[in-house]
């Protein structure tokens, strides 16, 4: 190796010692503007300057485009820091590099640079050096963005994997990129009313078909879709549009790829040593060691960094409870217990702390979601309340329990009542977002519309039933993506969305019925200030089984919502439902109208309140109840918020 000149000690790329401090004590959330490659000049030279945690190295070098891939240029050990630095001349924006690392272990090892701001598509595995430059137009946005994370504020999450969104046909089927796709998802989630989109895993991963949940860069956006200047278009267009951008972020496990944090310097660096803690059972996939402080820096800054530098405004947490539990996928004897002989992981749980606190503190109106599916407490109670700290948790049950009932004949659900009704038990417990992820479209799932019972038509409807109940419910909305045009097809991520299918009025209804319960929800505080506090939602029928109809009150103090439910494709009439306001109540929204695919059964737009007492209220109002539909009514029309 030749060697590469050191940086002036000055230089503002390099890790001063409070960074060094700050790194080694698991709390620096800035690594992104120190390690890694970064063009600057020395003096008259241009070249990089490029820093990589390596502590099991005997020597370190870096190779890259600069010169032919000739002989590595020899970086320098920090210290005992573990750290290896150089300024290599003539190494510029857009050059491939690689570190050679030469570890006390025996063997030399290529590797992809951790810190890489951009890496070549895959099969290819270099890194390349990257300044991205965006002048952002989202300034307006992002003051106003506090209020849009608060418990009180609607919340409604569009779901996408950016590679089968939508696809070119006319040349291969290729993906679009992100500049094409801009436009194109800002039309349509704006037209849709969303007030968030979710993106899977923008990170770079090897393998296509892992939809991004292997990740080997990041601190780096997939190559595939273009440069990450055109990811920052992407949610900069959004945010001008008024639209969210949450990103999927993965610090629960990583893949083996040789070529990344695997065995990074020869040693378990990233990895726990141990394989009980080190090597997922699931995914044969590593597992960050979230003990070592170090390791914790290098996460840290990664959540930080999107925030940063890609403005996201949020991050939603995959695994969290396969990074909560030591025995989580694995069988007795597998796992060992923590100190106090528990089956928790205290680090996981450290670190979790750690990055909700740190995100609260340097990025008012940024919102964490954990995807966490067990009864773990506390998962949205603040950190310093013992709590781990995120803003909103995924209720996996609610998903669960709904879709099984659904996906039930009609004739049966009378005896399964309890599916529907359990869930208001639990419903503030935590801060919820009631989710139809992708998870539920894929692996021999169906899609939302396959698994609902019935003909054809039963299936359309017990879909805007499902979409109306969620969207009625206390808690935050998420829909993965096709689900708004009714695709009966599984997801298939090798394959656009089926979009033709809005040419059909029976499956464009269900687009224009997300776009109303998007409407509603927004401008009628009664739908969405209550989402995380009991007194925003009142039974009034919970226990009509018999009869599979359920009703209940959205509450915003004197601001009510009435939400009536029939769950079979039987039209029930002269149902009477109590309520606590005499005079004339509006239809709001009837699932079962011709313009979104029904029948057009229903009250005519609405109905007067009879001085008759039903349910412990005063008035009543005598209904039509739609088959398999829902029923939106109030007695004001119209909320100030």
């Amino acid at each position: 190796m030749s060697p590469a000149n050191d940086p002036p000690a000055g230089d503002a790329r390099r890790l001063g010692e409070l960074d060094l401090h700050l790194f080694n004590e698991g709390s620096h959330t800035r690594l992104y503007d120190h390690l890694g490659a970064h063009p600057g000049r020395v003096g008259a030279a241009e070249g990089t300057h490029f820093a990589v945690w390596a502590p099991e190295a005997e020597a370190v070098g870096v190779a890259g485009d600069w010169d032919h891939w000739g002989e590595a240029r020899a970086l320098t050990a920090r210290g005992s820091s573990g750290l290896w630095e150089g300024f290599v001349p003539g190494a510029a924006h857009g050059h491939r590099y690689k570190y050679r690392i030469r570890s006390k272990h025996g063997g030399v090892l290529e590797k992809a640079d951790p810190f890489g701001f951009l890496h070549e598509a895959a099969p290819a595995t270099a890194s390349v050096v990257w300044a991205a430059e965006h002048a952002w137009d989202d300034a307006a946005w992002m003051a106003r963005r506090a209020p849009t994370a608060a418990p009180d504020a609607p919340m409604s999450i569009y779901e996408l994997h950016l590679g089968s969104w939508r696809r070119k046909p006319e040349e291969g089927g290729r993906s679009l990129t992100y500049r094409e796709l801009a436009p194109l998802l800002a039309d349509h989630v704006t037209r849709l009313g969303f007030t968030h989109v979710e993106l899977m895993p923008v990170m770079e991963h090897p393998f296509f078909g892992s939809w991004g949940y292997q990740v080997t860069g990041f601190f780096a956006p997939s190559s595939r879709f273009g440069p990450p200047e055109d990811l920052m278009f992407l949610i900069d267009l959004l945010h001008q549009r008024g639209v969210g951008v949450i990103l999927d972020w993965v610090p629960s496990h990583f893949p083996t790829d040789p070529h990344g944090l695997y065995a990074f310097d020869g040693s378990h660096l990233f990895e726990h040593a141990d394989p009980r803690r080190g090597i997922h059972p699931h995914w044969t996939s590593a597992q960050f060691n979230y003990g070592r402080h170090e390791v914790r820096s290098f996460l840290l800054s990664s959540a930080h960094f999107w925030l940063d530098r890609f403005h996201a405004d949020g991050l939603r947490v995959d695994g969290v409870a396969s990074m909560l539990y030591l025995d989580y996928g694995r069988e007795a004897g597998q796992w060992e217990p923590n100190r106090h002989g528990g089956r928790e992981d205290l680090d996981a749980v450290e670190f979790l702390r750690a990055l909700n606190t740190t995100v609260g503190r340097d990025h008012p109106g940024v919102v964490t979601i954990a995807e966490e599916s067990t009864a773990w407490p506390g998962v949205t109670r603040q950190a310093h309340l013992g709590g781990l700290g995120f803003g909103y948790k995924w209720d996996m049950g609610w998903m669960h329990d709904t879709l099984v009932y659904l996906s039930r004949d009609p004739v049966h659900r009378a005896h399964h009542h309890g599916e529907l009704t359990f869930r208001p038990l639990y419903a503030y417990s935590e801060h919820f977002v009631l989710a139809l992820s992708h998870d539920e479209s894929v692996h021999g799932k169906g899609s939302l519309l396959g698994k609902m019972a019935g003909d054809a038509w039963q299936k359309r409807a017990n879909l805007r039933l499902l979409l109306a109940y969620q969207w009625a419910l206390p808690g935050k909305k998420l829909v993965f993506m096709g689900a708004e045009l009714g695709q009966w097809r599984e997801w298939n991520h090798d394959d656009s969305l089926d979009w033709h299918l809005l040419d059909d009025p029976d499956h464009a209804g269900i687009a224009l019925l997300v776009g109303e319960l998007n409407r509603l929800y927004r401008t009628r505080p009664s739908l969405h200030r209550g989402d995380c506090r009991p007194s925003g939602f009142e039974w009034v029928v919970p226990g009509d089984g018999a009869q599979s109809v359920l009703a209940f009150e959205r509450v915003d103090g004197p601001r009510r919502t009435l939400v009536v439910i029939n769950a079979t494709p039987v039209p029930r009439y002269n149902y009477r439902v109590g309520v606590g306001v005499a005079g004339y109540w509006s239809e709001l929204l009837n699932t079962d109208a011709r313009a979104f695919g029904g029948a057009g059964l229903g009250n005519h737009g609405g109905v007067e309140a009879s001085p008759v007492a039903a349910h412990g209220r005063p008035f009543s109002l005598n209904l039509t109840l739609p088959p398999l539909g829902v029923l939106l009514l109030s007695s004001s029309p119209l909320e100030d918020d």
